[in-house]
């Protein structure tokens, strides 16, 4: 089997010695909103548990506070509550804590992130430089007195877009990129669809944090490397806790000779340690996140997150019987199917190699 691996230890030498103290010093006091954690859950004192709850949140203030101070000077981190108006901070927030709670059921789930990434590509695509504007004229269902025509200003982000290939970790990453490409589409004068890339890459979960490998799978994945060459290279993932699957994929492909002219990454949810290590580790790489969470667990996981984001969207699959990338759009239905009719197309001719050179499972 191809593989490239990536070791943890070679993520933590881009990170200087400062950040690692900030990082120290946000597990500190993390572990301070943990011991508040276990008397909201186990204390029957109502006393104690309003006490809790009120130093709880003083507690998450003091680490956004500082999150948010930490990141000011890096451009290329882009936290929608460090970007936006405050009075915008309030769908964001409302927004990720549907995302947490477990009571949110998979299609709803959906829902949200569906939502999330219409905030995060307007973050990134409604820069004031793009004042040129296309005009829209669209066709109504109103005949009467005459056919009746609408015309809309919409900004020219052809430039900024017309170059893009979606290029997706596989999993809980085929929904996003999928919204992500119908963001795209729909705002190109030419309706653009991207092509797509596919990478299958993975964690060695019997491994903790600090000596984590990621894997990426040559044989399982699906790309022509000469379709990204020179091109803006867009990955979504709900969750970026600690960098390792983004920086492995872009790492193998300069390796090859690859150079994309950008990189673009946009989650959910972005740990502060995931988000500085591609910062470090990807020259240019520019990062969009919802929402900044401040640590890891042990396990390398973003506390306090919200789970397993990709099961949370596809469901998840049993040891013995996989879903490979075609079965798992075969079970979005369709719903989903028609409304990314045109990704899907775009992902099946990747999968079932009829351009390119597509590797087939």
């Amino acid at each position: 089997m191809a593989t490239i691996i990536l070791r943890a230890a070679d993520l933590d030498g881009y990170l200087s010695d400062s950040e690692k103290q900030e990082l120290a010093e946000m597990d500190r006091l993390y572990g301070h909103a943990l011991e508040l954690m276990k008397v909201l859950d186990t204390s029957p004192n109502e006393a104690r548990q309003t006490e809790a709850k009120d130093k709880l949140i003083q507690a998450y203030q003091q680490m956004g506070d500082r999150m948010q101070e930490f990141v000011a000077d890096e451009e290329r981190v882009n936290v929608y509550s460090f970007r936006t108006p405050r009075e915008s901070h309030g769908e964001a927030s409302r927004l990720i804590a549907k995302l947490r709670d477990p009571r949110t059921q998979a299609s709803e789930f959906v829902y949200y992130i569906q939502r999330a990434y219409e905030l995060l590509f307007n973050l990134a695509f409604s820069n004031p430089a793009h004042h040129q504007k296309n005009h829209l004229i669209v066709r109504t269902p109103v005949t009467v007195p005459v056919q009746n025509y609408a015309v809309h200003k919409i900004p020219d982000l052809d430039s900024a877009l017309e170059n893009s290939v979606m290029c997706v970790m596989l999993r809980g990453a085929l929904l996003p990129s999928m919204i992500m490409s119908k963001e795209i589409q729909e705002y190109t004068s030419t309706g653009y669809v991207t092509p797509f890339a596919l990478f299958r890459i993975s964690r060695d979960d019997t491994k903790v944090e600090k000596n984590m490998e990621y894997i990426l799978n040559l044989d399982r994945s699906y790309f022509d490397l000469d379709a990204l060459h020179d091109r803006d290279l867009i990955f979504a993932d709900p969750m970026n806790a600690t960098g390792g699957s983004l920086v492995t994929i872009v790492q193998y492909l300069r390796g090859q000779g690859i150079r994309p002219r950008s990189v673009k990454f946009f989650n959910a949810i972005s740990a502060l340690k995931g988000s500085l290590r591609i910062a470090r580790a990807i020259e240019g790489a520019e990062i969009y996140t919802l929402w900044m969470d401040p640590v890891l667990n042990e396990a390398a996981y973003i506390l306090p997150g919200l789970g397993d984001a990709g099961d949370r969207i596809n469901g998840s699959d049993t040891e013995s019987s996989p879903r490979n990338i075609i079965q798992l759009i075969a079970d979005y239905g369709s719903n989903i199917s028609d409304l990314y009719r045109a990704q899907v197309r775009a992902v099946e001719e990747t999968v079932l190699g009829r351009y390119g050179s597509a590797r087939e499972e």
